[in-house]
């Protein structure tokens, strides 16, 4: 089993930037992709970006491309999201998922065995 703890989420005004962090704990050496999905009220998750890294890939939804950057510490078993330029449309859950294989369809939310609890991200007009 692997358990993910999500921090780091809070309010900031548009155009600012946060940093979310996702600390694995548990069999977490033979998790093949790690990434973040977002939830906004009365939407459903979303993709925003994931990683598999044993060959240092990663992937991000066209809404934050060039704004997110996801990375890993593999001494602390964390994986950390910055958020730069933030918008008002960012504005959601922020949720750490993963899974043990390499995930070609990595976007798609039922394809992940592991969920943290959610952070609320939200971004002030």
């Amino acid at each position: 089993q692997v358990q993910l703890v999500e921090s780091g989420g809070g309010l900031v005004q548009a155009g600012g930037s946060l940093r979310l962090s996702c600390a694995a704990s548990g069999r977490t050496f033979n998790l093949g992709t790690m990434g973040w999905f977002r939830q906004a009220p009365g939407k459903e998750r979303e993709f925003v970006t994931a990683g598999f890294w044993s060959v240092g890939v990663t992937y991000y939804a066209d809404s934050v491309k060039g704004r997110f950057t996801i990375s890993r510490d593999n001494a602390k078993n964390t994986v950390y999201l910055q958020m730069n330029s933030l918008k008002p449309e960012d504005t959601a859950v922020y949720y750490c998922a993963a899974d043990p294989l390499v995930k070609l369809r990595y976007s798609s939310a039922a394809e992940y065995a592991y969920w943290g609890q959610g952070t609320q991200v939200t971004v002030s007009s």
